[in-house]
């Protein structure tokens, strides 16, 4: 889950530096993380608007798991809180070889996990050797999302992989071997998914012991109950039955420790029993308050903050249970249908926008000359029938039990993009399941039809955006089912691979033309700016431009 729209230019500090890591192929970054130091002690309780699917990040793809496990888990390189900016977090400079395959870390000394084990190079190749050998339910789409959208296969040479190979040269320098260039290492290894993990803890709790069971998994006690990586809060407990989980301070974290002594996430999925948790002061915040509430928040005296827009909202499309969406007249004709200006305007936050393209204008590659679809249901029964699906029948999903930075109001956007295929002559069948009890799961292997989802950005690059989409052929959107599927697959990637920053901004501008002319896989909707709100007690949250916050920084005074 992924937003750097600090100002809204094409290129930003980020891409900028990702840029100069890449193509100078030279690059080395150092810097000192600062959060503030103290130890003010309290606890902050904050309301979380859906249940983690687990706490091992490596099997997570969703914004509410990752809200959790990064106060607990590092990287290798991080993200600057309150930015978009790349910065050092366990590694403290990297360097590449000059064809951008080999990258060297030195990594940061005197870091232990914390069960007590050592962070080295040792520790590092067997996680990325653990992430590359997964198997079984593990190396399904569904678990495994992140790795097989940025990394590819796995060891079992079934499809090609991004990684070599990995070498531990001694404690503190790591080698990481790639089969190709890409314009998005190391950024990549930011994302959530990639944190380091105690391999200890992951041997002795079984992490890898996973096993689909129904339309879901059973996770192993290690992702379960023994959470273990280096942050600035550490595992506690998980009242599930409650919705409470709860983290306390890491007394032996490697930096500035956290003010907080405790950190506590309930889960409370309806966003008015939010608000009412924030007023009644059973919480100190929560994300994504409702933007009907936004002004009467701020007039109660607490602190709203609005972070720019850097997602995307989508109607997904998938090629594989039901035929008519394999034909491109009709995904035309969805398109056609949707009255997305209605749509932004009466459900979507202020000063959202509509979605041309499956990335924001911030974004490289975005491409101002990409076919529109403007709201005509005349047009939309007119491609039907000629595409032979003049009484056309779909499922139509929607995820409950959850709020997201770009689907503020599911069932809102649902009911509206209902009626509009219902104005179109299109019969839709609803089917709504929990965000975290088999929606992810189930539209993650292709069981949806049409879907609502969306991405928030990692990191601002093309591939973090239509590569996880598109890059491969047999996930939520099943390309696979249509000629093009790899050939879309293969040009991403070709895009990805090009070194001159002049030639890969064009094949991307051209590739996203080409989505909303030749293909249309999905259907993109809005952009839209997330809030987040805390009481005035509560001290230092810094938002995140990339709703990645963290909290080792906050502290909670005393109402006077």
């Amino acid at each position: 889950m992924l937003q750097l729209r600090v100002a809204r230019t094409r290129r930003t500090a980020l891409i900028g530096l990702a840029a100069a890591l890449a193509v100078s192929l030279t690059a080395c970054a150092e810097s000192e993380r600062d959060t503030g130091g103290g130890q003010e002690g309290g606890t902050l309780v904050f309301g979380a608007t859906g249940a983690p699917s687990n706490f091992d990040p490596f099997y997570a793809s969703d914004g509410e798991t990752f809200r959790v496990t990064r106060q607990m888990f590092e990287n290798l390189v991080g993200i600057k809180p309150g930015t978009a900016e790349l910065e050092p977090e366990l590694a403290t400079k990297w360097e590449s070889s000059p064809d951008g395959k080999t990258w060297t870390f030195t990594l940061r000394e005197g870091v232990n996990f914390h069960d007590g084990t050592p962070f080295n190079a040792d520790a590092v190749c067997k996680n990325f050797e653990r992430m590359y050998g997964q198997t079984g339910a593990g190396a399904t789409a569904a678990l495994s999302y992140y790795w097989i959208e940025n990394f590819g296969g796995f060891s079992d040479g079934a499809n090609p992989s991004l990684y070599q190979g990995c070498t531990a040269e001694n404690p503190t320098t790591v080698k990481l071997e790639l089969t190709r260039f890409t314009a998005t290492f190391p950024t990549m290894l930011s994302q959530d998914s990639f944190a380091m993990q105690s391999p200890k803890a992951m041997d002795e709790f079984q992490a890898n012991n996973v096993k689909a069971q129904g339309d879901s998994f059973v996770f192993s006690e290690y992702a379960r109950s023994h959470p273990t990586g280096t942050g600035p809060f550490k595992f506690t407990s998980y009242d599930e039955a409650n919705g409470t989980i709860e983290l306390a301070r890491n007394d032996q974290y490697w930096g500035d420790k956290a003010k907080l002594n405790k950190l506590i996430f309930r889960v409370i999925e309806d966003e008015t029993a939010r608000k009412q948790a924030l007023e009644a002061g059973d919480i100190d915040g929560y994300d994504f308050p409702a933007p009907a509430d936004w002004d009467s928040l701020k007039a109660g005296g607490y602190n709203l903050q609005i972070r720019d827009p850097f997602n995307i909202l989508y109607l997904g499309i998938t090629q594989k249970n039901n035929p008519a969406l394999k034909d491109l007249k009709v995904r035309q004709a969805l398109a056609y249908a949707i009255d997305r200006e209605s749509l932004v305007k009466s459900v979507m936050p202020e000063n959202s926008e509509v979605a041309t393209q499956f990335y924001p204008s911030s974004v490289d590659g975005y491409a101002d000359d990409v076919q529109k679809y403007s709201y005509d249901p005349d047009r939309a029964k007119q491609l039907l029938r000629e595409a032979g699906h003049p009484n056309l029948t779909v499922e139509l999903w929607w995820p409950s039990q959850v709020t997201r930075p770009y689907m503020p109001n599911p069932q809102a956007i649902f009911g509206a993009i209902k009626e509009d295929l219902e104005g179109a002559g299109i019969t839709v069948k609803p089917i709504s399941k929990p965000w975290a009890g088999g929606y992810l799961d189930q539209v993650e292997v292709a069981d949806a039809q049409l879907f609502l989802l969306g991405w928030t950005g990692d990191y601002n690059s093309p591939e973090n955006f239509i590569g996880t989409f598109f890059g491969t052929t047999e996930n939520q959107f099943w390309t696979s089912g249509s000629p093009w599927g790899q050939q879309l697959a293969t040009a991403i990637e070709d895009a990805d691979s090009t070194v001159d920053a002049a030639e890969r901004e064009a094949k991307y501008q051209q590739i996203n033309r080409d989505l909303m002319s030749k293909y249309i896989p999905a259907i993109p909707l809005s952009h839209s700016p997330p809030a987040i709100v805390v009481s005035p007690e509560v001290q230092g949250l810094v938002p995140s431009p990339l709703t990645k916050e963290e909290f080792a920084a906050v502290s909670v005074s005393s109402p006077e």
